[in-house]
């Protein structure tokens, strides 16, 4: 039995109000391109129906359906008729996940050391920097990776990620 926790809710509701304005119509998971690949083992619109219920359980504990699995392409956010801040909403609960010490994907854990490492979490190889020179793409630029560090450090990002030694 899953117990609602209506102070998750209303937190939920507190830094994203957008929540609220969801009416279950389900144009998130049919716009979803993950929802089509996994035949709706991820579900955006059961994500929000139980974040506005507050089943914290079934978010962080459960994780299912598995939120790691968005993409965060946005086109829920663009199709969705009420203005609905779903990624947002999925980043917030992720954060919760990995504040509250629950399991998350490794590859994730991955992205951070490589966050800390070189300021991206993916890189740009040498053939990529070479393609898009050829296509005329504007050169990518990252941020100051001693800021980046700086940020890391204020906020304990490798305590909370678990990351205990980083190379570099």
């Amino acid at each position: 039995m899953q117990m609602v926790e209506f102070e998750f809710r209303n937190e939920l509701i507190k830094e994203d109000f957008s929540l609220n304005y969801c009416y279950q119509c389900g144009t998130c998971s049919s716009s979803c391109p993950v929802a089509l690949v996994t035949e709706g083992e991820y579900n955006p619109r059961k994500i929000i129906e139980q974040s506005l219920l507050g089943l914290k359980d079934l978010l962080i504990k459960d994780q299912k359906p598995n939120i790691w699995l968005c993409c965060t392409c946005q086109m829920c956010v663009e199709e969705c008729p009420q203005n609905v801040f779903l990624t947002e909403i999925f980043e917030r609960i992720k954060n919760r996940i990995v504040s509250e010490g629950e399991p998350y994907p490794e590859t994730f854990k991955t992205q951070a050391i490589s966050v800390i490492e070189n300021g991206l979490a993916i890189p740009l190889t040498q053939p990529i920097i070479r393609r898009r020179e050829q296509l005329e793409l504007p050169k990518v630029e990252s941020a100051d990776i001693n800021e980046i560090k700086k940020l890391l450090e204020a906020t304990d990002f490798k305590k909370k990620i678990k990351i205990l030694e980083v190379s570099k």
